[in-house]
């Protein structure tokens, strides 16, 4: 609750800085819900501003770097933060009134102790960047993400796509959805569309996710459209046993349940397999859910298809989750291709024979991506190649290249969708050879 003493304003813009600060100290971005912010419209700008502020982290970082000559002030509480809310509401929020930013930003930074002292320089910068527009007015696409990530990109995709990853950034990511069931009406309720197979994506919403129709009877579940593929690609018959390696939050699961598959659900944290638990009770399924590490989980019998979607960099998801990219470095990256390899490996101890295997990772990164799928077949040679077919089989047709792996990056338009983008997503299929007696 705001103070007698606070003016109007202050209590959203102190909100979306200790978010922002959050953020910037290594947390993910968890908007702010009515515990911590009750009026709604307050809560909604609040968002608003640390999401603007995240999608624009590089080119504020150039701003930054060309404003403040001796670099950000150290031991200065919660000035950066302050700083880049300000900067933000100011060039990137326009619908805001200028002087109410000024205002409130030095307001804020009279409230912090350690940041109080530098409200006068606070002023400064701020005034300095509202009056040279050329400190933004030139800033490029590729500015918006770290300089490591765009070496990597132009050359893996090519500077065009990074040019479109900088559009999908700062568009931000639509809301996918699975459905349970074939559902026209709920569709048309939903004000939704089909993108490709069951997966819908909705159109402009005034309500949170929960409160839409069809939650509460779990009639669907959020899912980006990329994150939709892996499953759907295992070809099984009904009734087959499937093992969902790393299954938090559960969405994968439920479309091998959905497919009438005899789940196994495993993930080695407990709280996150109890997620996947609740999810599963809301639309009505049930799996075996087993807290174990997928790199060592032996199993007393062996399954038909094993998915192992893999802890990953995560980079093709920062349309909604900017913040992973300057949360990461090369070095991270290079940090989990061992524990990939790790669950693929005895992923293929868990299959029977002519089992199938399907990896994937929402990275746009090779090393995560298609070397490992042909380390694979080089470290297991039991394993063969079962290439996605090129039409039908991914609904994302143009998007398998010619080993039959599916390369998708938020440069690409979804199908059946209206300009929208899609998560950066890799799957490959593989199959056990039947020995052969």
């Amino acid at each position: 609750m705001a103070a007698k003493s606070d003016p109007a304003g202050l209590q959203p813009r102190l909100q979306a800085i200790g978010k922002l600060q959050a953020v910037l100290k290594g947390d993910a971005f968890m908007p702010l819900g009515a515990g911590e912010l009750a009026d709604a419209r307050d809560r909604a700008f609040a968002n608003r501003l640390v999401t603007t502020a995240l999608r624009r982290q590089g080119h504020l970082n150039h701003i930054i770097g060309a404003v403040l000559e001796r670099g950000m002030p150290p031991r200065s509480g919660s000035f950066e933060a302050i700083l880049r809310i300000g900067l933000t509401e100011l060039l990137f929020v326009p619908d805001q009134a200028e002087h109410s930013a000024l205002f409130l930003a030095v307001e804020a930074a009279k409230r912090d102790r350690r940041a109080g002292h530098l409200a006068k320089l606070l002023n400064g910068v701020l005034r300095r960047a509202q009056r040279e527009p050329g400190l933004y007015e030139n800033l490029t696409p590729a500015q918006l993400f770290p300089d490591w990530a765009v070496a990597r990109w132009i050359e893996a995709y090519g500077a065009e796509a990074v040019t479109g990853f900088a559009e999908a950034l700062l568009a931000g990511a639509p809301l996918d959805l699975t459905l349970r069931d074939e559902d026209p009406a709920l569709i048309a309720e939903l004000n939704g569309h089909v993108v490709t197979a069951d997966t819908i994506r909705i159109g402009t919403r005034d309500k949170p996710v929960a409160e839409l129709p069809g939650f509460a009877d779990g009639r669907w579940w959020v899912q980006d459209a990329s994150s939709a593929v892996p499953a759907r690609l295992m070809g099984l018959n009904a009734g087959a046993r499937v093992l969902d390696v790393c299954a938090a939050p559960g969405g994968k699961t439920a479309q091998l349940i959905k497919a009438g598959y005899q789940v196994t659900a495993l993930d080695k944290d407990a709280t996150r397999l109890g997620r996947v638990e609740e999810n599963l009770a809301r639309l009505g399924y049930g799996a075996e859910l087993v807290v174990a590490d997928g790199t060592d989980y032996q199993p007393a019998e062996k399954f038909d298809g094993v998915l192992v979607d893999a802890p990953c960099a995560a980079t093709g998801t920062f349309r909604r989750h900017p913040e992973v990219m300057w949360q990461r470095s090369s070095r991270d990256i290079a940090s989990r291709t061992g524990l990939q390899q790790q669950l693929l490996t005895n992923a293929v101890n868990c299959l029977k024979d002519d089992g199938v295997l399907i990896y994937s990772t929402c990275s746009l990164e090779r090393e995560e991506g298609e070397d490992q799928a042909h380390w694979l077949l080089k470290a297991m040679p039991e394993m063969e190649n079962f290439p996605i077919r090129t039409k039908g089989d991914s609904g994302f047709d143009g998007a398998v290249d010619a080993n039959g792996w599916l390369r998708l990056h938020p440069g690409m338009v979804a199908p059946g969708d209206m300009g929208g983008t899609t998560d950066g997503f890799f799957v490959a299929r593989f199959r056990l050879r039947r020995v052969q007696e």
